[in-house]
């Protein structure tokens, strides 16, 4: 059976699977700035599209086990805060800003910022174990698949870690940093339905890199308001970018056809349309169409 997959009530379902993580990663006694710390990197989230994308595809894929797929989901968007929060620290980004506030580093300090974010990475780990109590057999292979996308060779700790190569391939990075969670978000959706990942992993890499491509574009448009966060820093710190490599217009040209690899890619179910419906509203939603050609003009 295929259930129907319902947006409201998907983020109504992460909102309450991330608020009873943190409150299982917290205790009387326990340090409170670090818990203050972990919460302001949790809440409020941006578009949390990575746990929703794996609530898609398990729906798609039957969703068997509501309450894995919730725990993978989570454990995602838990790992993908943590990244965020150890990308904004001085020795990367140093950005004061994120999601339209203060940082966690710029909140609470440089050391807590730190701690919070392996509190995460843990935190989306033990997430993980206490959701799979019905289907245990499926835990394993979710460890290892989401291990695997957060850490080396090719996952989001390798993406940031290409920020300090002095030569690296575009794509490379962009699967890694930005690619590599949204193919765990993909697989792990597919997995915890008791369903084959494989078929889903093409799908997530052509969608993180659509979305590390929109970032690039958005960042150069240097519009801080849009982003959340300060704007021009892939400039300023020389990294890897689509907008660098190839001006605003390629780019645009390239993030448009990664929205349509993705799209291709989605494997034959009766969630496909839901979610080709997903990645054009957000793609609509990243990089205007309507403002497309204003932002070339205004680059040219």
């Amino acid at each position: 059976m295929t259930l129907a997959f319902d947006a409201m009530k998907a983020i109504t379902r992460i909102e309450h699977s991330l608020a009873m993580a943190v409150s299982a990663g917290e205790a009387h006694g326990g340090p409170p700035k670090l818990a203050g710390a972990v919460r302001h990197a949790v809440f409020p989230g941006g578009a949390r599209i990575r746990p929703q994308l794996c609530l898609a595809v398990a729906s798609a894929c039957g969703d068997d086990d509501p309450l894995l797929s919730d725990a993978v989901a989570c454990a995602i968007e838990l790992l993908h805060c943590a990244s965020l929060v150890h990308d904004d620290l001085p020795c990367f980004d140093n950005a004061p800003t994120r999601r339209g506030r203060a940082s966690v580093h710029y909140a609470y300090g440089q050391s807590l910022a730190v701690l919070a974010g392996d509190a995460l990475i843990v935190l989306a780990f033990r997430t993980l174990a206490d959701g799979a109590v019905r289907s245990p057999e499926r835990l394993a292979g979710l460890i290892a698949m989401v291990a695997a996308s957060a850490g080396t060779p090719f996952g989001a700790v390798a993406g940031q870690a290409w920020e300090c190569e002095p030569k690296v391939n575009l794509q490379d990075y962009q699967r890694a940093k930005t690619g590599a969670l949204f193919a765990a978000a993909c697989m792990g959706g597919a997995q915890a339905a008791g369903a084959d990942p494989a078929p889903w992993r093409g799908f997530g890499d052509w969608l993180g890199e659509a979305y590390q491509a929109a970032d690039d574009i958005r960042d150069a448009m240097g519009e801080p308001f849009v982003l959340g966060k300060p704007a021009g820093r892939d400039v300023a710190l020389m990294r890897p970018s689509a907008a660098t490599e190839l001006g605003l217009e390629g780019a645009l040209g390239y993030f448009d056809q990664l929205v349509g690899q993705a799209i291709a890619s989605i494997p034959e179910c009766a969630g496909a349309e839901r979610l080709r419906e997903l990645v054009q509203s957000e793609s609509e939603r990243l990089i205007p169409a309507a403002s497309t050609a204003h932002l070339v003009r205004a680059a040219a």
